[in-house]
C-alpha cells in the first residue's frame, strides 16, 4: 500500500527546468546588473526609435479618458458633459478627439498641400498631353486614311473615264466611221474631256520644245537677204517668222464648265461618271463587265463598297 502511494505521488511531481533565482543578489551580480541598466541609459536611441516611442505615447495619451481631476475635464463637467457622451448638443456630435497630424519636417505650413497641387497639375498637365498625343495621332491616321481613299478613288476615276472614252470614241466610228482626231474639245463630253486636253497640252509643249531645239537658231531675222525667196531662206536657216506662231491658237480658250466639273470632289466626279457608264453603256466598272440589258442583273451597285 505504501508502495503504490509512493508511486502515485511520483507520477504527480512536477519538475520546474527555470532555476530559481538565489534569495539574495552577490555583488558580482548586482555589479553586473548596474553595468547593464548604465550601458542602456547611456545608448543613445536611434531616430526610428525615438519616433516609434513617441508614437505609441502619442496613441496611448489619445486612448486615455480624461481623468475627472482633470481641470478640463472639470470645466466640461459644470456645462453638462459627461464621461462617454458626445461634444455639443447634437446627438450625432463628435465622441472621439480629433486626430493629430504631427509635422515631423521642418518645411512651412501648407509646403505639404503645395507640393499636392503642384503634383496634381503636372499629372493633369501629362494627361491633356497624352490626349492631344493620341488625338493628334488618330487624326494624323484618320488624315492618311483619307488621302489613300481619295487616291484610290483618283484611280478608279481615271479607270472610268478612259473606259468612258474608249467606248464612246468606239460608238462614233461604228455610227459614221470618222475619224475622231482633232476633235473641237467642246465637243467632247466634260466628264472625260480633261483627257482630250492633256493630250493637246502634252503635244503643244512636246512641239514647243521641238522647235526651241531645232529652229531656234536659224530663225534670227537679221540674217534674212531681201532677194532670198522663201524656200531658200528656210533652207538655209533664214526664215523670219517666229517659231511661236504656228503654235499659238493650238490650246482652245478657258472652257468653264471643264473647270466646273473639275472643282467637284473626286468622289462626286466618280459617282457622275460610273453613272454615265451604267445608264449609257450598261458597264460597271468594278464588275470590268458590259450587261446586255439596262437591268444588269447581277451586279451589287454602283460604288466598289457594294462589291466587297
Amino acid at each position: 500500500m505504501a508502495d503504490s502511494d509512493s508511486e502515485e505521488d511520483y507520477m504527480k511531481m512536477i519538475f520546474d527546468d527555470t532555476p530559481k533565482q538565489p534569495a539574495h543578489e552577490t555583488s558580482l551580480q548586482r555589479a553586473a546588473r548596474k553595468r547593464k541598466e548604465g550601458e542602456a541609459r547611456a545608448r543613445q536611441k536611434t531616430k526610428a526609435e525615438r519616433e516609434a516611442d513617441a508614437e505609441a505615447a502619442r496613441e496611448a495619451a489619445l486612448a486615455t479618458a480624461l481623468p475627472e481631476n482633470n481641470k478640463g475635464f472639470k470645466m466640461m463637467a459644470k456645462f453638462g458633459f459627461k464621461q462617454g457622451d458626445s461634444l455639443g448638443k447634437a446627438e450625432d456630435a463628435r465622441k472621439v478627439p480629433i486626430q493629430v497630424n504631427v509635422k515631423e519636417d521642418r518645411s512651412g505650413i501648407g509646403l505639404e498641400s503645395e507640393k499636392k497641387r503642384k503634383l496634381r497639375e503636372a499629372w493633369n498637365e501629362a494627361a491633356r498631353a497624352a490626349k492631344r498625343s493620341k488625338e493628334e495621332e488618330g487624326d494624323y491616321l484618320e488624315d492618311r486614311k483619307q488621302q489613300q481613299r481619295e487616291k484610290k478613288m483618283q484611280w478608279d476615276l481615271d479607270n472610268a473615264q478612259r473606259t468612258a472614252e474608249r467606248l464612246s470614241d468606239k460608238e462614233a466610228e461604228e455610227a459614221d466611221g470618222a475619224s475622231l482626231e482633232g476633235k473641237p474639245l467642246k465637243d467632247i463630253n466634260v466628264l472625260w474631256r480633261i483627257r482630250a486636253r492633256r493630250r493637246v497640252e502634252k503635244e503643244h509643249d512636246r512641239r514647243q520644245r521641238r522647235e526651241l531645239e531645232h529652229c531656234l537658231a536659224s530663225r534670227l531675222p537679221t540674217l534674212a537677204q531681201e532677194d532670198e525667196d522663201n524656200d531658200s531662206k528656210v533652207a538655209q536657216g533664214h526664215d523670219v517668222t517666229p517659231f511661236y506662231t504656228s503654235l499659238e491658237n493650238d490650246l482652245e480658250d478657258e472652257d468653264p464648265e471643264l473647270a466646273e466639273f473639275e472643282a467637284l470632289p473626286v468622289g462626286e466626279r466618280l459617282i457622275k461618271v460610273l453613272a454615265f457608264l451604267r445608264e449609257k453603256y450598261k458597264y460597271c466598272l468594278y464588275c470590268g463587265y458590259q450587261y446586255p440589258d439596262a437591268a444588269m442583273e447581277g451586279c451589287p451597285g454602283i460604288t466598289e463598297e457594294d462589291h466587297d
